[in-house]
């Protein structure tokens, strides 16, 4: 053991003990890899900063900006819609159906471009069913990783697998496409179940998404009495035909009505005017107190249903919400009442209440004439509010959510993506180079700005990336991970085929967690493929070991999908220790029983 080997152990030691205890964020911790290891001449200055060139940090960068374009033209929307189609708001169907469909998608291209183009579609659909984000991320993560396993072209190390299968000049029978697919259906089906039984315990609840209601928290602790959204159905027999102003539902009920569908689904009315007459099999949504909207469904006889349903996409906060707008000295509103203004008609939003000095108004809101500071308590869509905004009649005390989507760029986008993986499939141009050009691409065709282009990429997953690279350089530079495996491999003397291919498996996704799959790959290969032969074991069946256990990577936050969905899942260091360890064990059982069983 040289000096050198002893040092990188060591930083590596450094670098573990930092994520574990978070004494810095894990950007630093990559940052500081970069700073460190060619001080320690573990690395060259080149090779210390050459991660944040390397095609998988490049890759990242321009799959996120694609999974962007395709969110603002609202393509994410329309596959949250499809997938909550299926799985309603079942938290385990949703993560099944979510983490299902990337592991597929996975076998055909790099994992990190699938979890990137589906992690905008799992927020979506996380704040609209009140899920936390942080339960479906994780597992959505780690089967994008062990999708790489369906395939023979899903991973990188399956990829090199074939042309690294010589020993003593001796080139062995290639895999076929799918050699491995039997392997990685078991794998993908085990870590569904691991979550669908474990999810509850192993994952964590907290997100750094907004919250899931109508009204922000800040608002809550003002307007605690406006109440919450609630969908009732008029009955078929409903005779009244009154206008809407005449059920006076605010001055009885305090509850106020944002929004009818009528027609079975055809016709939505959104901050419906005050002569609006409610007709029979209508379904509405109103904005009130549990126990008066109740009090309303009994009087009226309409039907309160338990959850939005009808608008459950449309009125999700994703798409909808409460806002609160101070009237400025220039506003147009000021002398004017609510009715003379009408802001239903003309902004489709509703106005809740009236905050003036120390007093709330709920009731009689038409009436009352607008003075400048006068808060307006307002439920909309977020496009609405949008519009507001760039008017200066209204400040309003939060950021506005959501944004307006360029629809009819949905197809340009969707092009882009096309041009990209046809790239990839058909030409095999480098993942960076074909990611670049779609998002290159979005850009010059105006679906998304540069600026926009630039602040969608989470640069603390960059960084993270960029400094662990050269972490993994240096263990290959030092012949650490040489000495490593030769070390054990000589231990082992002759064993048995179970206990060759456990320790084999175990050995290649340790060197993964601190290195480079590939240069694990590289490595390990033609080792375990020797070992293989000394023991009387198949040494394809060693080789194709090394190449599916090179996707056990779930620990730490340092391959590239976990690195990706850290920040959006609100995740730490410890999430990652709690679901990746089981997972990890799981991985390796079923791995060495298929590889038994198949092989």
């Amino acid at each position: 053991m040289t000096p050198e080997i002893i040092t990188v152990l060591a930083v590596l030691v450094f670098a573990v003990l930092l994520f574990i205890f978070e004494w810095v964020r894990v950007d630093v911790v990559g940052i500081i890899m970069m700073v460190l290891l060619p001080l320690l001449g573990l690395v060259t200055p080149k090779q210390a900063i050459s991660g944040l060139s390397s095609n998988a940090v490049v890759s990242i960068i321009a799959v996120i900006i694609i999974g962007a374009g395709l969110d603002k033209t609202g393509v994410m929307n329309s596959m949250a819609r499809v997938i909550l189609r299926f799985a309603g708001k079942s938290e385990s169907r949703i993560m099944t159906l979510i983490a299902g469909t990337v592991a597929i998608i996975s076998g055909f291209m790099q994992n990190i471009g699938a979890a990137a183009l589906f992690l905008p579609a799992a927020k979506r659909i996380g704040n609209q069913t009140g899920v936390p984000v942080g339960r479906l991320l994780m597992p959505m993560g780690f089967c994008a990783i062990i999708g790489g396993c369906l395939t023979l072209v899903g991973s990188s190390p399956l990829i090199l697998l074939n042309d690294l299968m010589v020993v003593g000049g001796k080139k062995y029978d290639a895999f076929g496409l799918f050699s491995v697919t039997p392997v990685g259906l078991l794998l993908i089906a085990a870590a569904l179940l691991y979550f669908i039984l474990l999810g509850r315990f192993i994952l964590p609840a907290r997100s750094d998404e907004e919250s899931s209601g109508p009204m922000s928290s800040i608002l809550t602790g003002t307007y605690n009495n406006v109440g919450s959204l609630f969908e009732l159905a008029v009955p078929a027999d409903w005779t009244n035909d009154a206008p809407l102003k005449s059920l006076d539902l605010r001055p009885i009920y305090f509850c106020t009505l944002v929004a009818i569908c009528r027609e079975n689904g055809k016709q939505h009315i959104f901050a419906p005017l005050p002569d609006e007459t409610i007709r029979p099999g209508d379904e509405i949504v109103v904005v009130g107190p549990q126990e008066f909207v109740e009090h309303m469904a009994e009087d009226l006889g309409w039907e309160l249903r338990p959850e939005l349903t009808t608008f459950a996409e449309e009125l999700s906060p994703n798409n909808a919400g409460i806002m609160e707008g101070i009237v400025t000295p220039r506003s147009e509103f000021m002398g004017k009442t609510i009715a003379e203004l009408r802001i239903r008609e003309r902004f489709q939003v509703s106005p809740l209440a009236i905050f003036r000095g120390d007093k709330i108004f709920v009731s009689g809101l038409s009436d009352i004439i607008i003075e400048s500071g006068d808060a307006l308590l307002l439920h909309g869509r977020w496009e609405m509010f949008h519009m507001l905004k760039g008017l200066p009649d209204l400040v309003f005390t939060e950021t506005v959510k959501g944004e307006l989507l360029r629809t009819d760029k949905a197809k340009i986008a969707l092009m882009w993506l096309a041009v990209s993986l046809v790239m990839i499939l058909g030409f095999h141009v480098q993942l960076s180079i074909a990611l670049l050009t779609g998002a290159l691409g979005m850009v010059l065709t105006k679906v998304l700005t540069i600026d926009e282009a630039y602040q969608s990429v989470d640069w603390m997953t960059v960084f993270l990336l960029g400094g662990l690279i050269p972490l993994g350089m240096a263990f290959e530079n030092t012949g650490a991970a040489k000495f490593i495996a030769d070390t054990i491999m000589a231990a082992l003397g002759t064993p048995s085929a179970l206990v060759l291919l456990t320790v084999i498996g175990i050995l290649t996704s340790f060197f993964t967690l601190v290195a480079s799959n590939v240069g694990a790959t590289v490595l390990l290969v033609p080792l375990s493929m020797n070992m293989a032969l000394n023991a009387g074991v198949d040494p394809r069946v060693a080789a194709l070991t090394v190449a599916v256990a090179a996707s056990n990577t779930f620990v730490l936050p340092t391959h590239q999908v976990n690195a990706l969905i850290m920040r959006p899942g609100g995740y730490r260091t410890i999430d990652y220790v709690k679901s990746g360890a089981g997972m990890t064990v799981l991985y390796m059982v079923v791995m060495i029983s298929a590889l038994m069983l198949f092989y």
